[in-house]
């Protein structure tokens, strides 16, 4: 292959073909061969791989073979207008034809309507906030209003889906991963600072439900642009086996007024008047159920029982798994005297998961990622739900009621906090 490159081939499972494609493209190599064998090859028997293996032989070796595909650049096309139907029935089967929609009716983006979105900031329409994985989509701040203005938007938002995407480009977070992996892990946006009253977010009841628009829409815009300007769709380069509802919107204010303790923003190294965004890679919440507890080792008990379990990512591949407490149960537990951090050196200590509690085969894989928590092991060994104490993040969400939440999280990702700018 002298002076013609280096010949290089993709392999995965047919599944993953539409991923596969457009990161090839991404990268500016759209012709690079591509051999898949038939899914899956992950929890299947050894023999049963290696009938998958036999047939693709021969592919592979002619594509190691041939001359390597040439680099094109990746796509950096700008957007282009397209004339939509006017009726509104209309427009939401063409937007959903072209796999631009998340299924929930759209508002259309008229040149009118994304004008005044810009309005809502002071940077450039032709501005890079960010680049996008899997498609390596730039979003400029112009195509980030026309997907803000397809959520329902106010142009008040529009600085924080910016701020939020900023962070979801950052290389820690692994967008690639949280954008295309089997789990159903969605990016789950916190807000915090003086931005949030201005916005009317709702931090108390019902925070991560529905009945608010900042909310609801600020979550849907980071969505809308990832699916447009990232290009995770559905089914096809967002590979998610199940999913969560979150992938529609993802998207709370923690509740500082009742909070006993610092926010997160804060804990973070950001001034109380600084209004930022946090992103993280999350499931959905794990309902905490705990009416009778008085004492703060009592709440402590009570979560660490619903985050101590075998089948989330953050026991074996580490992360930052998030605690929301509600307001009563953080009181209790400030009560006591306990700061934040107490809650979770306690936590960490008490919820842990027993490897007796997982299937040899997990134990096996397990071994391989995070040796130091389950190679060689006996099975009475206690694995914790983070590497450290200080991997857990604490905030306070919610209304009256004595409940909280556990929200696991991807695991192979960080979370990313970022100023909001205007």
């Amino acid at each position: 292959m002298e002076g013609r490159g280096i010949a290089t081939v993709v392999l995965g499972t047919d599944e993953f073909r539409p991923l596969a494609a457009i990161q090839s493209r991404a990268h500016g190599l759209p012709d690079l061969p591509l051999v898949t064998v038939r899914h899956p090859i992950g929890g299947i028997a050894e023999s049963l791989v290696a009938d998958k293996a036999g047939p693709i032989v021969e592919p592979v070796a002619a594509a190691l073979t041939a001359a390597p595909a040439r680099a094109a650049g990746a796509d950096a096309a700008g957007a282009r207008m397209q004339r939509a139907p006017d009726d509104l029935d209309e427009l939401q089967a063409w937007v959903m034809a072209r796999g631009w929609g998340d299924g929930l009716p759209v508002i259309p983006p008229t040149p009118e309507r994304v004008a005044r979105m810009l309005a809502g900031t002071r940077r450039r329409p032709d501005e890079v906030a960010a680049v996008l994985a899997p498609r390596l989509g730039q979003a400029t701040v112009e195509r980030v209003a026309v997907n803000a203005v397809l959520a329902g938007a106010l142009p008040e938002y529009l600085p924080v889906v910016l701020a939020a995407l900023e962070a979801l480009a950052d290389p820690v977070f692994n967008l690639q991963a949280v954008q295309t992996t089997t789990h159903p892990c969605s990016p789950l946006i916190i807000v915090n600072g003086p931005v949030t009253a201005r916005l009317g977010m709702n931090a108390t009841g019902n925070a991560l439900g529905q009945g608010t628009r900042a909310n609801a829409a600020i979550g849907r815009a980071v969505r809308l642009a990832l699916l447009n300007l990232g290009g995770a769709r559905p089914g096809r380069e967002d590979r998610a086996t199940q999913g969560h509802p979150g992938k529609y919107s993802y998207c709370v204010a923690e509740n500082e007024a009742e909070s006993p303790w610092p926010s997160l923003s804060v804990e973070r190294g950001f001034a109380t008047l600084d209004s930022t965004v946090t992103v993280c890679g999350s499931e959905g919440p794990h309902n905490v159920n705990d009416h009778a507890s008085s004492t703060a080792e009592g709440i402590v008990a009570t979560v660490a029982s619903t985050a101590a379990n075998a089948g989330h990512n953050n026991i074996y591949l580490g992360g930052e798994p998030l605690i929301a407490l509600g307001p009563e149960h953080a009181a209790t537990v400030a009560a006591a005297g306990w700061s934040k951090d107490d809650f979770k050196r306690a936590l960490w200590e008490r919820a842990r998961v027993p490897l007796s509690a997982f299937a040899p085969e997990n134990i096996e894989r397990f071994s391989g990622i995070h040796p130091e928590g389950f190679r060689d092991k006996p099975l009475d060994a206690l694995a914790p739900i983070a590497r450290d104490w200080r991997d857990i993040m604490v905030i306070v969400v919610g209304g009256a009621g004595k409940h909280s939440a556990v929200i696991p999280t991807f695991g192979m990702t960080r979370s990313v906090t970022r100023l909001i700018a205007g």
